[in-house]
């Protein structure tokens, strides 16, 4: 099963994903930004405050996108930025429940 291991919000409303398979992609949110669920993602300051939570990226209002879609939807990438990574330990319950 595909997870999101890292995500970074970019200034024209995408952001780059990093997945727990190695792959680099870029997911562009500008196609659903006029379904309401996802209204409040148009506020720039909103977008970028991304979290990865469960195998997938959510908001503060705990909008999110299923990790498949953020997988087979977007533009691969080679790499990320690497200083804007943030590097950590998955916790073991991680793989557990995904």
């Amino acid at each position: 099963m595909v997870k999101v291991y890292s995500a970074i919000a970019n200034n024209d409303f995408t952001f780059d994903i990093q997945f727990n398979d190695g792959n680099f992609k870029k997911f562009d949110v500008k196609p659903y930004l006029d379904y309401p669920v996802f209204r409040e993602l148009k506020d720039l300051s909103y977008f970028k405050n991304i979290k990865t939570v469960f195998g997938t990226v959510q908001w503060k209002n705990e909008q999110d996108i299923a990790p498949e879609t953020l997988y087979w939807k977007v533009k691969k990438l080679k790499k990320l930025r690497r200083h804007r990574i943030y590097n950590f330990a998955v916790p073991a319950w991680f793989e557990f429940y995904g």
